[in-house]
């Protein structure tokens, strides 16, 4: 029998604890995400809704794997074949969430506000990029300052690191709320910033971008999934699922 005071603790913990239900598997929504206006941008079974920058389908490099949209990086392949998945859908102000986990070493990166008007080559010429990449041994990228996952790739860097060991799921969140920009990572803001300022406009001055005349000037794009660099230990593999996404008018 426990006593009272145990008895208080074990409330306490059923209290504290989540109740988990079939709307918390992965690529569904929760009766609060509903509630909110989410909607999912894949799912689960086909890659509906997505195709290959510059392209009419996807690549050979992308697949669905156990409910995810898995990247399987060939080396050897044409560009083409893992160029970055966008979303046939373009979206202005936001909130994007999904998950995350890759194979070790690899590196990758989710960007928004990305054009697709013939002149550009690559989703990173217009869409700002929350990075995601193996801590571990990610080189340089994971020891450099504004390269780790969850910083504003080569801008804004994130005040701790916290992605998991590859091979876990990890958990981010892009809102951008008219020039509001805010990147969470396992549930922490790792990047808080207005975009299209004067302070915005000097900061991308000072990197490869300020070469780059449509970065960061669309307010309204396509969703992107990087194809992943030409780093990691082979086999080179990043999965996404769990992908929604709520319009803020």
């Amino acid at each position: 029998m426990l006593r009272p005071c145990a008895k208080a603790l074990a409330f306490a913990c059923l209290i504290a604890l989540p109740v988990a239900h079939a709307a918390d598997a992965p690529n569904t929504l929760t009766d609060a995400e509903r509630g909110q206006g989410f909607k999912l941008l894949f799912d689960g079974t086909t890659l509906n809704g997505w195709h290959s920058f510059q392209q009419k389908g996807t690549g050979k490099d992308w697949s669905i794997a156990d409910g995810a949209i898995r990247l399987d990086r060939d080396l050897k392949a044409p560009d083409a074949d893992f160029a970055d998945l966008v979303t046939d859908g373009e979206y202005e102000n936001f909130d994007l969430k999904l998950e995350w986990k890759m194979t070790a070493c690899a590196d990758a990166g989710v960007m928004f506000n990305v054009s697709e008007a013939p002149k550009y080559k690559y989703t990173w010429e217009t869409g700002p990029e929350l990075q995601i990449a193996d801590l571990v041994c990610t080189k340089p990228d994971s020891y450099t300052l504004k390269e780790r996952s969850g910083d504003l790739f080569d801008l804004i860097s994130s005040d701790i690191e916290n992605v998991r060991e590859n091979g876990n799921w990890n958990q981010v969140e892009i809102i951008v709320d008219h020039g509001h920009m805010q990147f969470f990572q396992n549930g922490h803001k790792t990047v808080d910033t207005q975009l299209w300022t004067p302070e915005w406009n000097a900061l991308v001055g000072k990197t490869k971008f300020a070469k780059m005349p449509g970065f960061a000037k669309f307010t309204r794009g396509h969703i992107s999934l990087q194809g992943g660099e030409d780093k990691g230990t082979p086999p080179i593999r990043i999965w996404f699922r769990s992908i929604r996404i709520k319009d803020l008018g």
